[in-house]
């Protein structure tokens, strides 16, 4: 990736500032009271609930810790995703991602049409991974994704795929927190995720010559209903605080999830919680690894205001829209430079 292609080059407004704020507020939550199984203690339960109540309120991000999710995987997921990425370019591209197929690997992606300093594997969780054949309203025809068979690190897959049930395990644990937070039954949104679109993705931000002109992600909300967030000690994730909109770098904590809420649960929620938009730093010294899991609802989800949360005073502020359609829409145009930007939630606001 050498010196910067202008590709990579940010508009003025949006380039890294160099003296970093360091998120001193983005809450640190324990998940303990919900993994201990011997003794459920409901008034740490109900304590939790409030938490990552106003967590997602607050910020729209938290970290969990006594997550559940085993170190000694995630060690050897993290490790399988450094080698992988050490292969050559000709080496990786043998798992390339094309038009028809978006998993695998592409080092391409564009966000707001300016090109990331990175690259990327995707992995679906669900193989295969039903989705609408194009973004038609009219055209009801579906076809499948699947993934690539990545040659190295040899049981790549296979960890991946353990993995990905924990990813799973923990993503409904959060769910359920976040609809009793909502005064909503803890089963509320699982009816969605029976044929999930999820995918995991790894990255990798290799050291940038000029960190004052790219981003490794440029600034974004995240669309699906749930982010988990694995990332190394490098550390490079922004959020834009919401009290005062400035950048604040989330310090990484060791063994920690960063978990962010994404635009479905915006919706479902009414506005209760905010998607806030993100962005990814870059250094001139040190490459950065962090791999992610978006979780996504079935393709043929109605995305909406849940009816138990809109009433006279707090009418519905969203149009109803497919998720699958959404998903295929977004995917075409983050593979390639755009004229226009891409579809978003706002889109679809309720004037």
């Amino acid at each position: 990736m050498g010196e910067v292609d202008p590709a990579f080059v940010q508009e003025q407004e949006h380039r890294p500032k160099l003296s970093i704020i360091e998120a001193k507020g983005i809450p640190e939550i324990d998940l303990s009271p919900i993994l201990n199984h011997d003794v459920q203690n409901q008034s740490a339960i109900d304590a939790l609930v409030k938490e990552i109540g106003s967590a997602s309120k607050e910020w729209g991000f938290f970290q969990v810790t006594n997550h559940g999710v085993p170190l000694s995987l995630r060690q050897r997921l993290e490790e399988a995703s450094r080698l992988f990425f050490a292969q050559s370019l000709e080496e990786k591209k043998k798992v390339a991602r094309d038009e028809i197929n978006p998993t695998g690997y592409y080092d391409t992606e564009h966000t707001k049409n300016v090109r990331d300093w990175k690259e990327v594997f995707d992995f679906l969780s669900q193989d295969p991974t039903f989705v609408p054949l194009n973004s038609d309203e009219g055209d009801d025809q579906v076809i499948q994704w699947s993934n690539p068979s990545p040659p190295y690190p040899p049981q790549f897959r296979a960890i991946i795929e353990e993995y990905l049930e924990e990813m799973e395990k923990l993503a409904y644990k959060l769910l359920e927190l976040i609809a009793l937070s909502l005064g909503l039954e803890a089963k509320r949104f699982e009816e969605f995720f029976k044929l999930q679109t999820s995918f995991i993705r790894f990255n990798h931000y290799p050291p940038c010559p000029s960190p004052h002109l790219a981003l490794g992600v440029g600034r974004h909300k995240d669309a699906g209903a749930l982010t988990i967030l694995a990332q190394d000690e490098v550390g490079g994730l922004e959020v834009k605080r919401k009290s005062d909109q400035e950048w604040v770098l989330v310090k990484p904590t060791p063994d920690a999830y960063i978990i962010n809420v994404g635009d479905i649960i915006q919706v479902w929620s009414n506005d209760a919680y905010e998607s806030v938009e993100h962005r990814v730093v870059v250094n001139s010294q040190k490459e950065r690894f962090s791999i992610p899991f978006f979780f996504f609802p079935a393709h043929d989800t109605e995305v909406k205001p849940l009816e138990e949360l809109i009433n006279e005073e707090n009418p519905s502020k969203y149009r109803p829209y497919n998720w699958g359609k959404f998903l295929v829409n977004r995917k075409s145009s983050n593979f390639q430079k755009k004229k226009a930007e891409n579809v978003q939630i706002y889109h679809y606001k309720i004037a």
